[in-house]
């Protein structure tokens, strides 16, 4: 499942793990997930839970909602 809301998202998980100088592994382990399943997150294949946008914002000390804005 991928759509542009999607890759929007992902892009901006990227961007912001990028920013914090952490891998994807090194995020998804902050997570609580699995390296393979932050990689489908990013490239905006998976429709994640509210949940799992808390667990990743919160891994990144940043809030949830810079993630669902349209900047």
């Amino acid at each position: 499942m991928s759509n542009a809301r999607l890759q929007a998202f992902g892009a901006k998980v990227r961007a912001m793990r990028k920013q914090k100088g952490l891998s994807q592994e090194e995020l998804a382990s902050l997570a609580g997930l699995d390296r393979s399943y932050m990689g489908h997150i990013e490239r905006g294949e998976k429709n994640i839970t509210l949940l799992k946008i808390y667990q990743i914002s919160d891994a990144l000390s940043l809030p949830a909602a810079i993630f669902l804005t349209d900047e």
